[in-house]
């Protein structure tokens, strides 16, 4: 057996055992990754949609959810309803247990500021008065209910309030811990793990490239033509023309229509 061939089997053994290359495995990641995977976000601009809210106390970490019944924020331990022989979990891998753990992210297209409501019953705003009051009982939304996500290298969150102050936990009165906004520094107890859904944080970059005007069609001659193609026995085939063609029309907004009539050239070409 010569070399040459000694070396294509080895390499096709290779694949066939699953050794992805780094850009291989992303692309399927992208792939079998669900819309609803809860990931964290990576920019401030990314947050929207159904939240999950935890706070790294120990021993146990916190979950903020709200108490529908009495209408107000309470600290859950994320491990109070975790059985005995239940394997222990990294707050990275946790994920909301209840729908009174989720809330609902929304901010006006382009605002650096967001606002938190409620994900069950009425929709209630979370707000913090000029004293640093925390609470969720207000159903429309004003300057008091608007949040500065701030998104740190390690990827936790500070929430920072109209009056400059950040979102804490704090103990009161009795040893208990409660929500608070009126922190002047980022310490342990401002700093949140924040997770949302996969599919809302493509959203935002989407809409963030739309806003900013940049255009996303792609110039992609090949791919295209192998879409529209029926004829070429599975090649794609594309036009010997220049390229520049089609980059002054995607300057000019007539990409597509541009691409459609270099198709339609080779296919007349094929039966001159």
């Amino acid at each position: 057996m010569s070399s040459d061939k000694v070396r294509s089997i080895k390499k096709k053994r290779k694949h066939e055992d699953g050794d992805e290359g780094p850009s291989r495995r992303r692309r399927r990641d992208d792939i079998e990754e669900s819309p609803e995977t809860w990931v964290l976000p990576e920019e401030a601009i990314e947050f929207r949609g159904p939240t999950f809210i935890l706070h790294p106390s120990d021993p146990s970490p916190l979950c903020i959810t709200y108490d529908s019944t009495r209408g107000r924020i309470v600290l859950h331990s994320a491990d109070k309803d975790k059985t005995e022989d239940a394997a222990p979990l990294t707050i990275l891998e946790r994920t909301p247990t209840d729908v009174s753990q989720v809330w609902v992210v929304t901010r006006v297209a382009g605002s650096p500021t967001v606002n938190i409501r409620t994900g069950v019953g009425e929709g209630k705003f979370i707000s913090c008065d000029k004293h640093g009051l925390v609470s969720a009982d207000r159903e429309a939304r004003g300057p008091q209910e608007e949040w500065t996500p701030v998104v740190f290298p390690d990827g936790m969150v500070a929430f920072q309030n109209i009056y400059e102050k950040y979102l804490s936990v704090d103990e009161v009165a009795g040893g208990q811990l409660s929500l608070r906004g009126d922190s002047d520094e980022v310490g342990f107890g401002e700093r949140f793990w924040v997770k949302i859904q996969s599919k809302y944080k493509k959203e935002a970059h989407a809409e963030e490239k739309k806003r900013k005007g940049i255009d996303t069609t792609t110039t992609d001659e090949a791919g295209t033509n192998k879409l529209y193609q029926a004829w070429g026995a599975g090649r794609s085939v594309v036009s010997s023309e220049d390229k520049r063609e089609l980059r002054e029309a995607k300057k000019e907004g007539r990409l597509a229509e541009a691409m459609l009539e270099r198709r339609a050239k080779l296919k007349s070409d094929r039966f001159c």
